[in-house]
């Protein structure tokens, strides 16, 4: 599918660079929801209070989403980042000041600056080595994970702290049902270490603007107050049609410059937006249901956190285990796209 031109954004590796015998491997994962679960039927039942028509089979059948969690006021996605990075730490087994690179993956900052990631280094209690924020929406942990594998390759960086984190419910319009059911908070978080056996066996990121329009915020800030919407807006239709093409393509991409194929993947860690989409996906890469990580059903869409979310979630329940071939992939608002082919 050729959506425009080329995107600039094009971070890759391939097979030729094995011969740099430098490598980044995830040596753990963590993840953190908010204790606030929500079910469909308790959001209806809020809905309803404000004349908003909706129902758990409705929001079943055109999602999948059957709960979400969300953080209460005064919790800020750097908290939620927190407890999931601590978690990833300890299960890689290393304490916080040997990292020397954070990335926070995040559509929903705690401020405009400084960075999320850095406020997250000062909650870690360390200091020094590079700390920043990334911001491609849905697909923003793929371009995080990417950067710090491509930073470890080089040399840059020996152990970085990868996180994806939202706090969507700040931006929900709770009076549009068509966005408000969707969406919910947590975080996800990976710790990458250099290596001389390959992990990150090949990534692709794109990206085309032209498409901003149909999922966005489109609001900002000037003289001290937002200036148009706060709210998150999103046309489905237009959506659900470039997500499917795009994240069959992406792989498909991933997988070529790995020398792979479909048939290598022992599972497929889509970004968790909506089961059709994924069940779409896996048609097109001709992979059973049964290889893919679901976990949308119970975390709504957690934007830029759904993957390490999920991945963390495999991981803990012993569906993933060491040695297998993961792809992980996301779509999200940009419009961006992209995939990583992993070895665990």
């Amino acid at each position: 599918m050729n959506l425009g031109q080329p995107s600039l954004v094009n971070q890759t590796t391939t097979p030729s660079q094995y011969t740099q015998h430098r490598f980044a491997r995830i040596t753990g994962t963590g993840s953190y929801l908010p204790p606030k679960r929500m079910t469909n039927a308790e959001l209806v039942l809020e809905l309803a209070a404000q004349g908003i028509e909706s129902s758990d089979d409705w929001i079943v059948e055109r999602t999948g989403i059957r709960a979400r969690h969300f953080a209460e006021i005064g919790v800020m996605t750097s908290d939620l980042a927190l407890i999931a990075a601590k978690n990833a730490l300890e299960a890689a087994k290393i304490d916080a000041s040997a990292i020397d690179l954070i990335i926070v993956a995040t559509s929903t900052p705690d401020m405009v600056f400084p960075s999320t990631a850095c406020l997250l280094q000062h909650k870690l209690g360390i200091a020094g080595g590079a700390a920043f924020d990334v911001q491609a929406v849905c697909s923003g942990f793929i371009y995080a994970l990417s950067i710090a594998d491509a930073m470890i390759q080089s040399g840059a960086a020996t152990k970085a702290l990868v996180v994806g984190a939202e706090t969507f419910s700040k931006i929900l319009d709770f009076k549009d049902r068509t966005t408000c059911v969707l969406f919910g908070d947590g975080a996800g978080a990976v710790v990458l270490e250099a290596s001389d056996a390959p992990g990150i066996l090949a990534t692709d990121l794109q990206s085309d603007g032209q498409h901003a329009g149909i999922l966005c915020v489109p609001g900002n800030v000037a003289g001290g107050a937002v200036t148009g919407s706060a709210f998150l807006t999103m046309d489905g239709q237009a959506v659900f049609k470039l997500a499917v093409g795009v994240l069959a393509e992406t792989a498909r991409t991933t997988l070529k410059k790995a020398g792979k194929t479909e048939s290598d993947i022992d599972w497929l860690i889509p970004h968790q937006a909506n089961i059709r989409i994924m069940t779409s996906t896996a048609k097109k890469l001709k992979l059973p249901m049964e290889k893919v990580i679901v976990t949308v059903d119970q975390h709504g869409n957690t934007s830029a956190a759904s993957i390490p979310l999920a991945l963390d979630t495999a991981v803990r329940s012993g569906k993933i285990t060491k040695g297998q071939t993961m792809l992980l992939e996301g779509v999200g608002g940009g419009f961006t796209w992209g995939s990583a082919l992993i070895e665990y």
